[in-house]
Protein backbone atom coordinates (compact mmCIF):
# COMPACT_ATOMS: atom_id res chain seq x y z
CA UNK A 1 0.00 0.00 0.00
CA UNK A 2 1.41 3.80 -0.58
CA UNK A 3 2.04 5.59 2.43
CA UNK A 4 -0.71 7.78 3.63
CA UNK A 5 -0.34 11.07 5.39
CA UNK A 6 -3.66 10.69 7.43
CA UNK A 7 -3.78 8.88 10.86
CA UNK A 8 -5.82 5.62 10.61
CA UNK A 9 -6.11 6.19 14.74
CA UNK A 10 -8.22 9.23 13.40
CA UNK A 11 -10.54 7.48 10.80
CA UNK A 12 -10.89 4.88 13.63
CA UNK A 13 -12.51 7.03 15.61
CA UNK A 14 -14.70 8.76 12.58
CA UNK A 15 -15.51 5.50 12.10
CA UNK A 16 -16.52 4.50 15.81
CA UNK A 17 -19.12 7.62 15.55
CA UNK A 18 -20.37 6.19 11.81
CA UNK A 19 -21.53 2.67 13.27
CA UNK A 20 -22.90 4.02 16.74
CA UNK A 21 -25.79 5.33 14.54
CA UNK A 22 -26.32 1.60 13.24
CA UNK A 23 -28.55 0.46 15.96
CA UNK A 24 -30.82 3.44 16.96
CA UNK A 25 -31.72 4.10 13.31
CA UNK A 26 -32.66 0.19 12.52
CA UNK A 27 -34.66 -0.05 15.69
CA UNK A 28 -36.19 3.01 14.74
CA UNK A 29 -37.18 1.28 11.26
CA UNK A 30 -40.65 -0.94 10.95
CA UNK A 31 -39.38 -2.47 7.49
CA UNK A 32 -37.75 -6.70 7.55
CA UNK A 33 -34.13 -7.06 8.48
CA UNK A 34 -33.58 -8.39 5.00
CA UNK A 35 -35.38 -5.09 3.28
CA UNK A 36 -32.97 -2.87 5.51
CA UNK A 37 -30.08 -4.44 4.59
CA UNK A 38 -30.87 -4.89 1.09
CA UNK A 39 -32.17 -0.59 0.91
CA UNK A 40 -28.79 0.15 2.90
CA UNK A 41 -26.30 -1.09 0.77
CA UNK A 42 -27.99 -0.39 -2.79
CA UNK A 43 -28.08 3.62 -1.47
CA UNK A 44 -24.31 3.19 -0.75
CA UNK A 45 -23.13 1.31 -3.89
CA UNK A 46 -25.04 4.65 -5.73
CA UNK A 47 -21.79 6.34 -3.72
CA UNK A 48 -19.66 4.15 -4.14
CA UNK A 49 -19.56 3.82 -7.99
CA UNK A 50 -19.39 7.52 -8.25
CA UNK A 51 -16.09 7.39 -6.50
CA UNK A 52 -15.30 4.41 -8.39
CA UNK A 53 -15.92 6.34 -11.83
CA UNK A 54 -14.58 9.55 -10.70
CA UNK A 55 -11.35 8.64 -9.48
CA UNK A 56 -10.46 5.90 -12.38
CA UNK A 57 -10.35 2.99 -9.32
CA UNK A 58 -11.93 0.18 -11.10
CA UNK A 59 -8.85 -0.38 -13.49
CA UNK A 60 -7.28 -1.78 -10.57
CA UNK A 61 -9.29 -4.74 -10.97
CA UNK A 62 -7.54 -6.02 -13.95
CA UNK A 63 -4.72 -7.01 -11.65
CA UNK A 64 -6.80 -8.82 -9.69
CA UNK A 65 -6.30 -12.74 -9.56
CA UNK A 66 -9.29 -15.05 -9.79
CA UNK A 67 -9.02 -16.33 -6.06
CA UNK A 68 -9.08 -12.69 -5.23
CA UNK A 69 -12.51 -12.29 -6.87
CA UNK A 70 -13.51 -15.43 -4.99
CA UNK A 71 -12.16 -13.64 -1.74
CA UNK A 72 -13.78 -10.62 -2.34
CA UNK A 73 -17.34 -11.78 -3.49
CA UNK A 74 -16.99 -14.33 0.03
CA UNK A 75 -16.76 -10.80 1.99
CA UNK A 76 -19.60 -9.75 0.41
CA UNK A 77 -21.49 -12.22 1.49
CA UNK A 78 -20.54 -12.92 4.78
CA UNK A 79 -20.92 -8.68 5.09
CA UNK A 80 -24.66 -9.64 3.55
CA UNK A 81 -25.55 -12.21 6.59
CA UNK A 82 -24.26 -10.00 9.17
CA UNK A 83 -26.31 -7.39 8.46
CA UNK A 84 -29.13 -9.61 8.44
CA UNK A 85 -28.22 -11.34 11.24
CA UNK A 86 -27.46 -8.40 13.01
CA UNK A 87 -30.31 -6.51 11.80
CA UNK A 88 -32.36 -9.85 13.20
CA UNK A 89 -31.25 -9.60 16.55
CA UNK A 90 -32.75 -6.41 17.42
CA UNK A 91 -36.50 -7.36 16.61
CA UNK A 92 -36.03 -9.86 19.90
CA UNK A 93 -33.17 -8.30 21.76
CA UNK A 94 -32.43 -4.85 23.61
CA UNK A 95 -29.67 -2.76 21.48
CA UNK A 96 -26.83 -2.64 24.42
CA UNK A 97 -26.92 -6.74 24.31
CA UNK A 98 -27.32 -6.92 20.69
CA UNK A 99 -24.64 -4.63 19.37
CA UNK A 100 -22.39 -6.08 22.38
CA UNK A 101 -22.93 -9.17 21.82
CA UNK A 102 -22.11 -8.89 17.78
CA UNK A 103 -18.77 -7.62 18.62
CA UNK A 104 -17.52 -10.79 19.96
CA UNK A 105 -16.28 -10.87 17.30
CA UNK A 106 -12.76 -10.18 18.01
CA UNK A 107 -11.23 -13.09 19.68
CA UNK A 108 -11.87 -14.83 16.72
CA UNK A 109 -10.53 -11.97 14.67
CA UNK A 110 -7.23 -12.63 17.00
CA UNK A 111 -7.01 -16.14 17.07
CA UNK A 112 -7.47 -16.42 13.11
CA UNK A 113 -4.95 -13.60 12.01
CA UNK A 114 -2.38 -15.22 14.05
CA UNK A 115 -2.84 -18.66 12.22
CA UNK A 116 -3.42 -16.62 8.81
CA UNK A 117 -2.69 -13.57 8.66
CA UNK A 118 0.98 -13.89 10.82
CA UNK A 119 -0.07 -10.87 12.88
CA UNK A 120 -0.79 -11.91 16.30
CA UNK A 121 -1.43 -9.56 19.03
CA UNK A 122 0.80 -9.00 22.05
CA UNK A 123 -0.08 -10.52 25.70
CA UNK A 124 -1.75 -6.97 26.94
CA UNK A 125 -3.76 -6.75 23.85
CA UNK A 126 -5.01 -10.19 24.88
CA UNK A 127 -5.81 -9.73 28.03
CA UNK A 128 -7.91 -6.56 26.87
CA UNK A 129 -9.54 -8.71 24.27
CA UNK A 130 -10.66 -10.86 26.85
CA UNK A 131 -12.06 -8.34 29.19
CA UNK A 132 -13.64 -6.40 26.66
CA UNK A 133 -15.24 -9.83 25.59
CA UNK A 134 -16.41 -10.58 29.41
CA UNK A 135 -17.63 -6.92 29.34
CA UNK A 136 -20.01 -7.68 26.36
CA UNK A 137 -21.24 -11.02 27.96
CA UNK A 138 -22.26 -9.22 31.20
CA UNK A 139 -24.48 -7.42 28.80
CA UNK A 140 -26.10 -9.80 27.40
CA UNK A 141 -26.73 -11.75 30.26
CA UNK A 142 -28.22 -9.12 31.86
CA UNK A 143 -30.90 -8.54 29.26
CA UNK A 144 -32.27 -12.14 30.06
CA UNK A 145 -35.05 -11.46 32.75
CA UNK A 146 -33.34 -13.49 35.52
CA UNK A 147 -30.21 -13.34 34.58
CA UNK A 148 -28.16 -16.69 34.14
CA UNK A 149 -30.34 -18.81 36.48
CA UNK A 150 -33.46 -17.87 33.54
CA UNK A 151 -31.34 -18.81 30.24
CA UNK A 152 -31.68 -22.46 30.80
CA UNK A 153 -35.38 -22.64 31.40
CA UNK A 154 -35.45 -19.82 28.65
CA UNK A 155 -33.99 -22.55 26.02
CA UNK A 156 -36.58 -24.97 26.49
CA UNK A 157 -39.47 -21.93 26.06
CA UNK A 158 -40.20 -21.00 29.56
CA UNK A 159 -40.75 -17.74 29.53
CA UNK A 160 -41.35 -15.87 26.17
CA UNK A 161 -39.40 -12.37 26.95
CA UNK A 162 -36.80 -14.73 28.21
CA UNK A 163 -36.36 -16.67 25.18
CA UNK A 164 -36.53 -13.97 22.22
CA UNK A 165 -34.18 -12.17 24.21
CA UNK A 166 -31.50 -15.21 24.32
CA UNK A 167 -33.10 -15.85 20.40
CA UNK A 168 -31.88 -12.22 19.58
CA UNK A 169 -28.63 -12.79 21.15
CA UNK A 170 -28.11 -15.88 19.17
CA UNK A 171 -28.83 -13.67 16.13
CA UNK A 172 -25.85 -11.49 17.08
CA UNK A 173 -23.15 -14.05 17.90
CA UNK A 174 -23.84 -15.65 14.32
CA UNK A 175 -23.40 -11.66 13.18
CA UNK A 176 -20.20 -11.76 15.12
CA UNK A 177 -18.58 -14.97 13.23
CA UNK A 178 -19.85 -13.49 9.81
CA UNK A 179 -18.44 -9.52 10.85
CA UNK A 180 -14.96 -11.98 11.24
CA UNK A 181 -14.98 -13.48 8.32
CA UNK A 182 -15.49 -10.55 6.95
CA UNK A 183 -12.56 -8.37 8.48
CA UNK A 184 -10.45 -10.83 7.98
CA UNK A 185 -10.23 -10.96 4.20
CA UNK A 186 -10.69 -7.64 3.82
CA UNK A 187 -7.34 -7.32 5.61
CA UNK A 188 -5.48 -9.45 3.24
CA UNK A 189 -6.74 -7.92 -0.15
CA UNK A 190 -6.58 -4.23 1.21
CA UNK A 191 -3.24 -4.72 0.90
CA UNK A 192 -3.33 -5.09 -2.65
CA UNK A 193 -6.12 -2.87 -3.71
CA UNK A 194 -7.38 0.56 -3.31
CA UNK A 195 -10.32 1.07 -0.59
CA UNK A 196 -13.11 2.03 -3.47
CA UNK A 197 -12.63 -0.66 -5.90
CA UNK A 198 -12.59 -3.01 -2.64
CA UNK A 199 -15.74 -1.70 -1.55
CA UNK A 200 -17.24 -1.84 -4.74
CA UNK A 201 -16.70 -5.13 -5.31
CA UNK A 202 -17.42 -6.34 -1.44
CA UNK A 203 -20.65 -4.24 -0.71
CA UNK A 204 -21.97 -5.09 -4.54
CA UNK A 205 -21.92 -8.80 -3.60
CA UNK A 206 -23.34 -8.09 -0.44
CA UNK A 207 -25.99 -6.37 -2.25
CA UNK A 208 -26.77 -8.86 -4.19
CA UNK A 209 -26.83 -11.44 -1.66
CA UNK A 210 -29.42 -9.70 0.55
CA UNK A 211 -31.49 -8.93 -2.92
CA UNK A 212 -31.32 -12.18 -3.32
CA UNK A 213 -32.21 -13.18 -0.30
CA UNK A 214 -35.29 -10.93 0.03
CA UNK A 215 -36.45 -12.07 -3.54
CA UNK A 216 -36.62 -15.72 -2.01
CA UNK A 217 -37.70 -14.62 1.30
CA UNK A 218 -40.98 -12.97 -0.55
CA UNK A 219 -40.28 -9.77 1.18
CA UNK A 220 -41.43 -6.48 -0.43
CA UNK A 221 -38.50 -4.11 -1.38
CA UNK A 222 -41.00 -1.34 -2.50
CA UNK A 223 -42.89 0.99 -2.49
CA UNK A 224 -41.65 2.44 0.77
CA UNK A 225 -42.47 5.43 3.11
CA UNK A 226 -40.48 8.30 3.15
CA UNK A 227 -39.22 8.15 6.62
CA UNK A 228 -37.91 4.57 5.98
CA UNK A 229 -36.38 5.64 2.74
CA UNK A 230 -34.60 8.96 5.40
CA UNK A 231 -33.08 5.46 7.57
CA UNK A 232 -32.02 3.70 4.85
CA UNK A 233 -30.36 6.90 3.37
CA UNK A 234 -29.25 7.54 6.98
CA UNK A 235 -27.95 3.55 7.27
CA UNK A 236 -26.03 4.21 3.83
CA UNK A 237 -24.46 7.57 4.72
CA UNK A 238 -23.35 6.68 8.46
CA UNK A 239 -22.93 3.38 9.33
CA UNK A 240 -21.92 1.86 5.96
CA UNK A 241 -19.95 4.74 4.43
CA UNK A 242 -18.14 6.49 7.18
CA UNK A 243 -18.32 3.35 9.33
CA UNK A 244 -17.76 0.50 7.53
CA UNK A 245 -15.57 2.00 4.85
CA UNK A 246 -13.62 3.95 7.40
CA UNK A 247 -12.72 0.57 8.81
CA UNK A 248 -12.17 -0.82 5.20
CA UNK A 249 -9.44 1.80 4.53
CA UNK A 250 -7.82 1.38 8.15
CA UNK A 251 -7.44 -2.55 7.50
CA UNK A 252 -4.95 -1.39 4.88
CA UNK A 253 -2.63 0.25 7.17
CA UNK A 254 -3.26 -1.82 10.59
CA UNK A 255 -3.95 -5.46 11.43
CA UNK A 256 -7.41 -6.55 11.82
CA UNK A 257 -7.61 -7.14 15.17
CA UNK A 258 -6.87 -3.92 15.74
CA UNK A 259 -8.92 -2.34 13.66
CA UNK A 260 -11.95 -4.30 14.83
CA UNK A 261 -11.22 -3.17 18.50
CA UNK A 262 -12.66 -0.06 17.45
CA UNK A 263 -15.96 -1.71 16.81
CA UNK A 264 -16.15 -2.46 20.73
CA UNK A 265 -16.54 0.66 21.30
CA UNK A 266 -19.42 0.68 19.52
CA UNK A 267 -22.06 -0.34 22.37
CA UNK A 268 -20.93 2.82 24.35
CA UNK A 269 -21.90 4.76 21.59
CA UNK A 270 -25.17 3.07 20.08
CA UNK A 271 -26.60 2.96 24.49
CA UNK A 272 -26.01 6.28 24.65
CA UNK A 273 -28.53 7.43 21.10
CA UNK A 274 -30.76 4.67 22.07
CA UNK A 275 -31.48 6.26 25.95
CA UNK A 276 -31.50 10.13 24.57
CA UNK A 277 -33.80 9.18 20.90
CA UNK A 278 -37.13 9.69 21.76
CA UNK A 279 -38.40 6.85 19.40
CA UNK A 280 -36.18 4.75 21.57
CA UNK A 281 -35.61 5.82 25.22
CA UNK A 282 -33.96 2.61 26.10
CA UNK A 283 -32.33 3.24 29.53
CA UNK A 284 -29.63 0.76 29.81
CA UNK A 285 -29.97 -0.98 33.44
CA UNK A 286 -26.70 -1.76 35.69
CA UNK A 287 -25.75 -5.02 34.48
CA UNK A 288 -25.86 -3.04 30.76
CA UNK A 289 -23.52 -0.28 32.34
CA UNK A 290 -21.51 -2.91 34.22
CA UNK A 291 -20.37 -4.69 30.94
CA UNK A 292 -20.04 -1.20 28.91
CA UNK A 293 -17.31 -0.62 31.41
CA UNK A 294 -15.92 -3.53 31.47
CA UNK A 295 -15.44 -3.24 27.67
CA UNK A 296 -14.52 0.36 27.35
CA UNK A 297 -11.39 -0.83 29.81
CA UNK A 298 -10.51 -3.60 27.57
CA UNK A 299 -10.12 -1.76 24.72
CA UNK A 300 -8.48 1.21 26.21
CA UNK A 301 -5.81 -1.74 27.53
CA UNK A 302 -5.40 -3.44 23.92
CA UNK A 303 -5.13 0.05 22.06
CA UNK A 304 -2.85 1.40 23.89
CA UNK A 305 0.84 2.16 22.96
CA UNK A 306 3.76 0.38 24.47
Amino acid sequence: MKPTTTSPLLVLALSLVGISFAAPLIRLSTADPLVIATWRLGFSMIIVALALGMGGGWREWRALARREYLFAFGAGVLLAVHFWSWNASLRYTTVAASVALVNLQPVIIAIVSALWLQESPARRQWVGIVLAVLGALVVGVADVPGGLAAIGPSLLGAGASGGRALFGDLLALLGAVTAAGYYLIGRRIRQHLGIWPYVALVYGAAFVTCLALALLAGKPLAPQPPRELAIFAGLAVGPTLLGHTGMNWALGHLPAFIVNLTTLGEPIGATILAAVLPGIAEVPGMGTVAGGVLVLAGVLLAARKG
